[in-house]
């Protein structure tokens, strides 16, 4: 019996790099989230149910090495953090929310 073989193409490897950019279960509600605008941390804890400290850590420090967020710190005491949706994260929103509507019509 011959066994078919997958040709792996160029935009499947696309495909696979942008899951692992966005695949994390936390990335997508941050990056909506962030959608709102500037955001310390705290806030961003907040409003994002279910996720934990570390976490949000892992998922912003990830997510800031791939250019979807940009961090910025202030010299005060305590220092203060703000992360912001960068350009390329901003181009992510729609491709978001089609899959949140589709969610909403399919998923009971």
């Amino acid at each position: 019996m011959a066994k078919n073989k997958t040709i792996v193409s160029e935009k499947s490897c696309n495909l696979k790099d942008v899951l692992d950019i966005i695949g994390g279960k936390w990335a997508m509600p941050i990056i909506y989230v962030l959608s709102k605008g500037k955001m310390r941390f705290k806030e961003l804890e907040r409003n994002i149910e279910g996720i934990n400290t570390r976490m949000l850590v892992k998922e912003l420090k990830n997510m800031e090495l791939n250019g979807i967020i940009t961090r910025e710190v202030f010299a005060t005491v305590p220092p203060m953090v703000e992360y912001t949706l960068t350009w390329k994260g901003e181009k992510l929103l729609p491709s978001i929310l089609s899959l949140y509507d589709w969610g909403q019509e399919f998923i009971d």
